[in-house]
């Protein structure tokens, strides 16, 4: 079992080789740090940390490194997240700022937290089986052609072109956007779901054909609001860290691709007392994701279940400031959704 000296040693050696991205030596933590004893003794320390697997040396006679596990239990012993500055508490407030509609401020959300941590920033979208539909709007774009806009109470605007196929008047247009507001307004998207497919047998055999295009386009802007995605940004920061990944990041870059698997690993996580959780090294393995590191907080909507948020990067990043961030912008971006 490590001492408690050595486990502050095991924090330096983290720290520092953070910041480095060079292997620490005896040398330098006594240099660096105070610790208060020799050189000697704090090569004593690391060769337990080494015993125990928490550091390793790349290199033979180099300094050493903080292994997944070292990590890990560098993650765990973390009591305090290093505050965000004013600077930084203020930003998120601007960016952020009044967004119009969900869409745009998870597009935001995930610009912020990428410029925040130089991670990829990862967001998934709230679960919306509560939502209800708020509105419904037909736009004519030329004599057969229309836009279908879907807005829910939660601020989702979800635009999709139609092709009628055939002219469609004004004054039909207007009768489809009353009886279609009529059906659905108010109602759940899983009520909307359930009514749409019969929307054509309101109206005229004639127009079942047109009313059944219009449907089946709702239709799918309903279903897209109720699935699970994520919205991310930030992938260029793989690219400036490439050195920290095994070897090709295109594996990485693959697995982040694939929102299923991203959507899987954030459904494993369980966020802790602190806020944040995060999945380290190999702990991702299963995923294709064995190079990196994934920290995530949830955010609640009210009457929603949680979804979460979150960075990915290379498992040598500031876990102190990464995690700081992301529980700032969860916290955040719980109240802007509730609108408080």
């Amino acid at each position: 079992m490590a001492s408690e000296r050595s486990l502050e040693v095991l924090r330096v050696i983290v720290q520092d080789y953070v910041a480095s991205r060079e292997p620490v030596g005896s040398k330098s933590i006594v240099e660096r740090h105070s610790f208060g004893v020799s050189a000697a003794t704090i090569r004593n320390d690391m060769a337990l940390l080494e015993e125990e697997e928490l550091i390793a040396a790349p290199h033979t006679s180099s300094g050493r490194v903080p292994t997944d596990k070292g990590y890990r239990v560098f993650v765990d012993q973390l009591a305090d997240m290093r505050p965000l500055s004013a600077a930084q508490r203020q930003a998120i407030e601007t960016f952020l700022g009044q967004p119009d509609d969900v869409d745009e401020v998870l597009a935001r959300t995930v610009r912020l937290l990428s410029q925040l941590t130089n991670q990829v920033a990862l967001v998934q979208y709230p679960s919306f089986t509560r939502a209800s539909v708020r509105h419904v709007e037909l736009v004519p774009l030329s004599d057969t052609r229309l836009m279908t806009v879907l807005i829910t109470d939660r601020g989702q605007v979800d635009q999709r072109i139609v092709d009628a196929g055939e002219a469609v008047d004004e004054a039909f247009v207007g009768e489809l956007r009353a009886k279609l507001n009529g059906a659905l307004a108010g109602r759940s998207l899983s009520e909307a779901s359930t009514a749409l497919p019969r929307i054509a047998e309101r109206f005229v055999p004639e127009r079942a054909a047109l009313v059944e295009r219009i449907g089946e386009s709702l239709l799918s802007q309903v279903d897209a609001n109720r699935r699970d995605k994520l919205v991310m940004a930030g992938a260029a920061n793989l690219a400036r860290t490439e050195a920290d990944f095994g070897g090709s990041i295109y594996p990485v870059l693959e697995a982040i691709e694939e929102q299923v698997t991203l959507l899987k690993l954030f459904g494993e996580m369980e966020v802790d007392g602190s806020g944040v959780s995060a999945s380290i090294g190999r702990e991702n393995a299963d995923f294709g994701l064995a190079d990196t590191s994934v920290l995530a907080s949830g955010y609640a909507p009210a009457g929603d279940g949680v979804a979460k948020l979150g960075v990915l990067g290379p498992t040598r990043m500031d876990y102190s400031n990464n995690m700081a961030a992301v529980r700032a912008v969860a916290r955040y971006l719980s109240k802007l959704i509730d609108g408080d």
